[in-house]
């Protein structure tokens, strides 16, 4: 995997510069706020963002969990995002961002309280090992959200696949159920997020053929994953 992880790792630090980490909020504003809410964050937890891009989401998460043993760590794959999240942080305590791959966690076991990967888990070269970490870096009784919009049950977003640069994994809903439960997690739940920002009338973009569409997108919505590693674990 050491080929797949470095085309990755060119290929978002090309993003980095051009500075598409930072647009990331703007594109996924409305899906992630909807997430935060449900992850149901208190002062002291330590919540790891998988994929932090330019550190957007940490920040909103160390926010909430500044305090006492509370820390918001950011990990990405990309060292140029991982520069421009930790510039971009300076002035906000309790967050950490770490440039290391998703299956390759330098963490001890069992520390998060709770993780939370938006938008990148379907570009992880081999996800069974991605789950596996996550798994052995989740405290007992900890819960995950895995928050994408390219899957199977939204085929708008399967127009990506053939388009982006770095190879994507394109699952469906049950895929992805079934693999969080052979990885060992409990109470697996779907949803979906819909996209509540306003579209414009018209839609002159690439992905889509017209504003119509790009509601029809929003409405379906992006998948939400979550799971729970059992107390006893």
């Amino acid at each position: 995997m050491a080929d797949a992880k470095e085309v990755l790792r060119t290929e978002f630090n090309q993003w980095a510069e051009q500075g598409r980490g930072e647009e990331m909020e703007r594109h996924h504003i409305s899906i992630a706020e909807q997430t935060f809410e449900r992850m149901d964050l208190r002062p002291g937890e330590r919540v790891l963002d998988l994929g932090c891009g330019a550190g957007w989401a940490t920040r909103r998460l160390a926010q909430v969990v500044e305090g006492g043993p509370g820390m918001a760590v950011g990990l990405d794959i990309s060292n140029e995002m991982i520069d421009r999240a930790r510039e971009a942080s300076a002035e906000i305590e309790d967050v950490l961002f770490v440039k290391a791959a998703a299956d390759e966690i330098p963490w001890r076991d069992e520390y998060f309280d709770k993780i939370l990967s938006i938008e990148s888990f379907y570009y992880y070269p081999d996800q069974e090992a991605v789950l596996r970490e996550l798994y052995r870096v989740l405290a007992p009784g900890g819960r995950i959200f895995i928050l994408i919009n390219l899957y199977r049950e939204n085929p708008y977003s399967l127009r990506w696949v053939d388009e982006l640069n770095v190879p994507v994994h394109a699952r469906s809903e049950k895929e992805y159920a079934r693999m969080l439960a052979v990885h060992g997690f409990e109470a697996v739940e779907i949803a979906h997020i819909s996209d509540l920002t306003p579209t414009a009338e018209e839609y002159d973009g690439k992905w889509f053929k017209s504003a119509h569409e790009l509601r029809d997108f929003k409405r379906i919505g992006a998948l939400l994953l979550t799971a729970r590693k059992p107390q006893t674990a």
